[in-house]
């Protein structure tokens, strides 16, 4: 981050998200195929939750567009069973509907992989349904494998870097999929951003942009399966459904990059034999969306059992297990997950004010190195921000603060003497 952007958003309290009403109209999103600096695109789609595409140039350096793709395009067979083989992976039956998701099954492989070319040989059908690998953690499986590099664009990444911190998981995926699969509509985890590059095969979005999701409501407040099915033309059932927008309809050819926004709902099938990356990801820019989406889910949770909350001494802790079982987060863990954050950055600005080296991992050292000592301030400010509005909120009073990890006042005053030791040092204004 440059001087110019740090200081067009460091005085920023909420940010600056202009209305989506260009795209309610628009089958179109800027294509981004020559260079463009970190600072543009922060300012450009970061901030105002914009989504763009990356074109293939983008991933031209990329181990698994050579390794796992064949010379006509189309996935390496041969190649991926040599690299992973037995190894467990999570399927799951585009035909089935559970809940409003496909069921999964765990499977080796070469189990997957000899269903696909079955697949493929019974022009695209099986009597076991329309399998779709997806959801793997294969660089959590195989670090050793480096067969992409996370874009400079999306490598602010606060969840990952969390979830790095304590190893027990993280928000990196690879999809394998037949020409057919597809996922049902939704909004990606804890209303986080999330990138998407086809190694092979070509991809169909739907995106509604924020907001827009309300329309689709049935008359229980539940949301759509398959957006594109004509029961949503009932007006018993959907309401409101011919309010939306049309969905921003979007094909993603092989290479190709998807920058989708925080809380962009949105659909998506695979028009080929399809293999691609993705990352959930969340940073100073959205995490202010995180919060929001966690008081909802809490609301959610306490009107559920609201008819209990006279009859039990513990009922607020009650809500925030359910939360966590429902959510996979609660007001602690985002507690705690706001302080990692802070500690490794004021580390970071710290150890650049001393000379010293830090005590995190080289990746990460080398991520903030390249974003920046602005960047590393930004973000300081943004948790700052969303620390004060945990101290004014109720449900978070209520927690028991000796067992938290982060003490809020404390790291407000740590942060704010962090950032203004940096400021007195002149370095967040050296080019």
């Amino acid at each position: 981050m440059d001087r110019e952007a740090y200081r067009n958003c460091c005085s920023l309290v909420k940010m600056p998200r202009q209305p989506y009403e260009q795209f309610w109209s628009s089958h179109f999103v800027d294509y981004i195929d020559k260079e463009l600096s970190y600072s543009k695109f922060f300012k450009k789609y970061l901030l105002p939750n914009h989504p763009c595409m990356f074109s293939r140039r983008f991933t031209e350096g990329w181990k698994c567009r050579k390794q796992w793709v064949s010379e006509v395009g189309k996935p390496n067979f041969q190649k991926l069973l040599q690299e992973f083989d037995e190894t467990p992976v999570p399927v799951a039956n585009c035909n089935a509907k559970e809940y409003n998701a496909n069921p999964k099954q765990v499977m080796p492989f070469k189990e997957f992989i000899q269903y696909w070319k079955e697949y493929i040989q019974n022009g695209h059908s099986s009597p076991k349904g329309c399998l779709y690998l997806k959801d793997w953690h294969m660089s959590r499986d195989f670090p050793e494998h480096n067969v992409y590099t996370t874009p400079v664009f999306f490598s602010s990444d606060w969840l990952n870097e969390y979830w790095d911190t304590l190893e027990v998981d993280d928000y990196r995926f690879v999809y394998m999929g037949p020409k057919g699969s597809w996922t049902p509509f939704h909004a990606d985890v804890f209303r986080s951003y999330s990138w998407s590059a086809n190694i092979c095969g070509r991809k169909k979005w739907l995106l509604y942009p924020p907001g827009q999701e309300e329309f689709l409501r049935d008359t229980h407040g539940n949301l759509p399966y398959d957006v594109t099915s004509a029961e949503l033309r009932d007006r018993g059932l959907f309401p409101h459904s011919e309010e939306a927008c049309q969905p921003l309809e979007i094909i993603q050819e092989a290479g190709e990059i998807i920058f989708v926004p925080s809380g962009w709902h949105h659909q998506v099938y695979n028009l080929e034999d399809t293999i691609s990356i993705n990352h959930n990801w969340l940073n100073g820019c959205n995490v202010d969306i995180m919060w929001q989406f966690l008081q909802n889910e809490l609301s959610s949770v306490q009107k559920e059992i609201d008819e209990w909350r006279n009859t039990m001494d513990s009922w607020h802790q009650h809500c925030q297990v359910i939360m966590k079982a429902c959510s996979g987060i609660n007001y602690a863990e985002f507690a705690s997950f706001l302080k990692i954050i802070a500690d490794n950055r004021m580390a970071f600005l710290n150890a650049r004010s001393s000379g010293d080296s830090c005590d995190y991992p080289r990746h990460l050292s080398e991520t903030l190195t390249t974003l920046g000592p602005y960047h590393a301030a930004f973000d300081l400010q943004r948790v700052a921000h969303v620390i004060e509005c945990l101290l004014c909120n109720e449900d978070f009073k209520r927690l028991d603060h000796s067992t938290l990890t982060l003490q809020p006042e404390t790291m407000l005053q740590q942060i704010r003497d962090t950032v203004q030791s940096t400021r007195g040092q002149h370095l967040l204004y050296q080019e």
